[in-house]
């Protein structure tokens, strides 16, 4: 199996759809960093919702924009690529001027912008995914994937800085940052656009190879990845509530916590994923598995130690769950790119964006059903669940076709 044993840069911006889509991926992540952590803010300050209903109407809008998924998916069997990518972020620029539009007290119009912005939230993934591995393969194109979740991370960050900083702003401020989230939406749609990816499937395939053949059913990945990927919550959900409502520590805890792991993201991602090029990507999958569910018990063990050490320690075991994260996301989407036939490519990530779309929305609703239930429920629990999830991903007979010939 070839592998790859240095990192080129302008091979990376390459393989990643070139430097116009690289600034679009950038520009649409500053615009996200700048709405997404404040969404609730909008709802609750702007609009004067209440917060059950606000974040009932956040939720809504995440799993209803999943339904989407099955055109999307098709969509791109169809061939469309940056067209795909640009589409997803043109909804967002909609649901953020009707979330503009929407009057105070009432949440339908709420909701409805939720929708939108929850329909491009879920098919940038696999539109994005599909495109780079239209213009890279093999284990360029792992790197590639993984240089744009690097870049990704360092933009939302970036945005969520800033708009921290706008906040004492009041009302004002938070319409102000969505009126520069709609418009950084847009640059990035009409960037993404203009890189003019596409895709030709061959019309001359058998019948039984077009377009009502299913995609690879890969279900115990698809539902080992419902699992795995409560790994991108702990430092948002699981740590904070741990940390704040156990520990009672100060709130700089879980943001030093969250800080640490955008820093880890950033810098790791892509030399981490060259790294496990070695591996197989199944192998490097289940590995993740184990790295997360060894974090788990991490947790587990520190909070027994209690407040005085236990703080430090939870903060510490991050970084390992960090680690887990970031081998997780450099070979899960690899990974199905690599078993799935290209004219069928679509409709296999659409599908696996289905399964994380899933798991993140269920996530927040479990993580704090364990919690309340003691700290063995919810770090046992995951652990337990990520090893198991981790053991269906090693065992699955669905063999990587680039691990039979060299990449």
């Amino acid at each position: 199996m070839a592998t790859i044993s240095r990192i080129q840069p302008r091979a990376l911006a390459r393989a990643s759809g070139g430097p116009r889509y690289a600034v679009a991926l950038a520009v649409d992540a500053l615009g996200t960093g700048l709405l997404r952590p404040f969404l609730l803010l909008y709802g609750v300050t702007v609009l004067k919702l209440s917060a059950p209903v606000t974040g009932t109407a956040m939720t809504v809008g995440i799993v209803a924009g999943l339904v989407c998924m099955p055109a999307v998916g098709r969509w791109l069997d169809r061939g469309a690529r940056s067209t795909v990518v640009a589409a997803s972020m043109l909804v967002r620029v909609l649901g953020v001027a009707l979330l503009l539009a929407a009057p105070a007290g009432r949440v339908w119009p709420f909701a409805t912008a939720a929708l939108f912005l929850g329909i491009g939230n879920q098919a940038w993934p696999a539109a994005h995914a599909a495109l780079v591995a239209t213009v890279a393969h093999g284990r360029e194109r792992d790197t590639a994937l993984a240089g744009a979740r690097a870049l990704r991370n360092a933009a939302l960050g970036v945005g969520a800085l800033l708009a921290t900083a706008c906040l004492a702003g009041g009302t004002t401020a938070l319409r102000a940052l969505a009126v520069v989230t709609a418009l950084a939406y847009l640059a990035a749609a009409a960037l993404a656009w203009s890189v003019h990816v596409h895709a030709h499937p061959a019309v001359a395939a058998p019948a039984m190879d077009r377009d009502d053949e299913p995609a690879p059913r890969m279900l115990a990945l698809l539902a080992a990845n419902v699992v795995y990927v409560f790994c991108l919550n702990v430092p948002e959900i699981a740590i904070p509530l741990v940390l704040v409502t156990q520990f009672h520590a100060s709130p700089v805890w879980p943001a030093a916590v969250f800080v640490a792991n955008t820093v880890l993201v950033v810098s790791l991602q892509v030399p981490v994923t060259v790294l496990m090029s070695r591996l197989s990507r199944r192998t490097v999958l289940a590995l993740s598995g184990v790295v997360l569910a060894a974090s788990y018990l991490g947790f587990l063990a520190a909070t027994s130690l209690g407040q005085g050490w236990g703080t430090p320690a939870v903060a510490a075991v991050s970084v390992v769950c960090t680690i887990g994260e970031i081998i997780y996301a450099g070979s899960a989407t690899a990974l199905v790119t690599a078993l799935a036939p290209a004219r069928l490519l679509g409709r296999a990530l659409a599908r696996f964006q289905l399964s994380t779309g899933f798991g993140l929305a269920v996530s927040p609703a479990v993580i704090t059903a364990l919690a309340s239930r003691g700290p063995a429920a919810l770090w046992g629990g995951l652990a337990a669940a990520t090893l198991l999830s981790a053991s269906a991903v090693a065992t699955e007979k669905v063999p990587e076709p680039e691990t039979r010939n060299a990449d």
